[in-house]
């Protein structure tokens, strides 16, 4: 049962129980939560977040962990607790675990970049075998490996609550990789997982391939985060394979790996077909003006459901950027493209200030904000693109969530 917001005087007390030195930044939060007039009706995140503040915080530690959650014990109107970039370990990771056998009302879980390791993994992997609350849980940047891994991919198999996973970052390896497909074969819950930056022993691309044999089964999962796997146009001609069959997968991050004009054949013949996709990452690839042409013809004809797309730092010209921004001027659907990092000529920045000019292209969509200097029209980088909201969140609620912030990041569950 939830008691009323008295989670202030609550901490003090137990941090004197304890005699427990009261961590100064815990305790202005819970002052700030206790003065919210609808926290006990609409429920409240927590954010103890390490990192933006414009003036450090004390971080908060296994100790300080072990207070708060004993304060948390009857707050049932607490549903998320964000502790990234703290000074948590697999100790931590234990009174973690603990709470959320016992919570029956925490939705999200924020663990991102502390120092919790595979053992830790292991017992916050082993509670959400019987947890059904928690719904959106981020590991990234904890270094757990390949076994804390496969803890969270044998976990896929039994629960049935888990919306949302974020092992990014994680040192995770092929075998958590081929784990995580075969689980999500199984599983029917998860609709957005975040695998990026693995540690893989071999160029053969084993992972992606039984990737792309689950998205042949899924019909669950919306969101796919596939960053630095080193995937080659092998790679993805076998994922374009599977989504040909694939109706439910809407987000498809692709960045950072070593895919070519070659490669980006297999997606426009894809994106040709695909009726769901929404939004496509490529950053930091080497599709080039081909790649970009193959694109452009698949947008520009066939497809009419795709809202974003990233084509940041691929080694494209102007052609290839003016033909890309020739189909904004056909294809309605596309509201949100990133193209910074590329070759931008005259020519481009011709192209996309008149986009952005005629109002074809908002500011808030594209990366690129237009200038002139002595007559001549030039294009300046703007902070936006897909990857905006990864390893951090604005404190208030200023930005809001679009095309442009992959649910992981900072979109509710609910707008599933």
């Amino acid at each position: 049962m939830s008691v009323l917001p008295d989670l202030h005087p609550h901490y003090v007390q137990v941090c004197q129980g304890l005699s427990q030195p009261e961590n100064p930044f815990i305790a202005r939060v819970l002052q700030e939560a206790d003065k919210n007039d609808e926290i006990s009706t609409k429920g409240i995140t927590l954010k103890l977040a390490g990192n933006n503040h414009l003036v450090p915080v004390p971080r908060v530690t296994d100790d300080d962990l072990g207070v708060l959650v004993s304060v948390l014990g009857q707050a049932a109107f607490v549903t998320g607790l964000d502790l990234a970039y703290n000074l948590l370990t697999d100790a931590g990771a234990k009174t973690i675990a603990m709470f959320l056998q016992e919570n029956s009302t925490l939705q999200y879980l924020n663990l991102m970049f502390n120092d919790i390791g595979t053992s830790g993994a292991e017992l916050i992997a082993e509670a959400l075998h019987s947890n059904q609350s928690l719904v959106h849980l981020r590991m990234t940047g904890n270094k757990i490996g390949n076994q804390g891994g496969m803890f969270f991919a044998s976990m896929l198999k039994i629960n049935s609550t888990l919306e949302k996973l974020d092992l990014g970052d994680c040192d995770v390896g092929l075998q958590c990789l081929i784990a995580t497909a075969i689980a999500l074969t199984q599983n029917k819950a998860l609709k957005a997982i975040n695998l990026n930056r693995p540690l893989l022993p071999s160029q053969q691309e084993e992972s992606t391939v039984h990737i792309a044999q689950m998205l042949r089964s899924n019909s669950s999962l919306v969101e796919l985060h596939l960053g630095k796997h080193e995937m080659k146009n092998f790679g993805v001609e076998r994922l374009c394979e599977a989504l040909h069959e694939n109706s439910s997968l809407r987000y498809l991050d692709l960045s950072c790996n070593n895919i070519t004009c070659d490669g980006v054949k297999f997606l426009g013949e894809l994106l040709k077909r695909n009726k769901t996709l929404e939004i496509l990452d490529l950053n930091a690839n080497r599709i080039e003006d081909v790649g970009a042409f193959y694109l452009s013809e698949a947008l520009a004809t066939r497809n009419m459901t795709l809202q974003a797309l990233s084509v940041v730092s691929n080694n494209i010209t102007g052609q290839g950027l003016v033909a890309l921004a020739h189909v904004m001027q056909s294809n309605m659907k596309l509201s949100h493209i990133y193209i910074w990092g590329n070759k931008l000529d005259r020519s481009a920045c011709v192209a996309f200030s008149e986009l952005i000019g005629i109002g074809r292209l908002q500011l808030d969509c594209t990366d690129v904000v237009p200038y002139e200097v002595d007559g001549e029209v030039l294009l300046a980088e703007q902070s936006h693109g897909l990857a905006r909201h990864r390893y951090w969140a604005p404190r208030c609620a200023a930005v809001a969530p679009g095309a442009a912030n992959a649910s992981l990041e900072i979109v509710a569950v609910s707008e599933y």
